[in-house]
């Protein structure tokens, strides 16, 4: 009887046993659990909130005309002259300082002027006009220096030609330049066959960013 006793005693005390085995198993998974989800939280916001500070710290940089990059432009045998470097696309609504005049891609602001064909007798706003050539368009500069003939005969060849614009641009160094998305060159007059070849191949062309966005519905004068 009394071996009975103690061998129900003995299995009870190893069922206890085992029970608090068990139990501290579970207690130990679940604090391993909750360290692991609590790390992962603190890894997600301290994630979240390098992303927010780079971002903070893009927004900033591209609002002060420093989100391009750096670069410069190497001339082909053609004399069509391609920038080889960075030109941000982000939409800002600070000026943006361009590397180089006019500009032929960067920042800009989030509307574009109008490039259906559209003549303008002022200056441009880069910004705007840069968004145009991110949409596809040619875009046609002359300075005071330039023949009012070949002003005239260009800006009849724009009205034509859809997504192309035309403006004058007295900061720029040479009376007559035509700039597309990364690309640009100066041309000796309206006749300078040039002229051609470079709305063939840049109009709508394959450096185009968005191609098919529209050339209207922007800003015009």
């Amino acid at each position: 009887m009394g071996s009975a006793k103690n061998s129900t005693t003995a299995a009870r005390k190893a069922r206890i046993e085992e029970m608090r085995r068990a139990e501290q198993s579970r207690e130990r998974r679940n604090r391993i659990l909750t360290i692991t989800a609590s790390a992962v939280v603190v890894a997600g916001l301290v994630a979240g909130a390098i992303v927010l500070v780079q971002s903070q710290s893009d927004d900033s940089t591209a609002a002060d005309g420093k989100g391009n990059g750096k670069g410069h432009f190497v001339t082909g045998s053609d004399g069509v002259r391609t920038w080889k470097g960075t030109l941000g696309r982000n939409h800002v609504v600070k000026t943006v300082s361009y590397p180089m005049e006019p500009p032929v891609g960067g920042d800009h602001n989030q509307v574009w002027m109008n490039c259906n064909g559209d003549v303008y007798t002022k200056a441009l706003n880069n910004m705007n006009a840069v968004h145009s050539l991110e949409h596809g368009a040619v875009w046609v500069t002359y300075t005071s220096k330039a023949e009012k003939a070949d002003v005239d005969a260009l800006a009849a060849k724009v009205k034509k030609t859809p997504y192309t614009l035309m403006s004058p641009d007295d900061k720029q160094k040479d009376p007559i330049m035509l700039s597309a998305w990364g690309h640009q060159r100066t041309v000796t007059g309206a006749k300078d066959p040039n002229v051609d070849k470079f709305f063939a191949k840049f109009v709508q062309g394959e450096q185009t960013p968005e191609p098919g966005a529209a050339c209207t519905g922007g800003l015009g004068q």
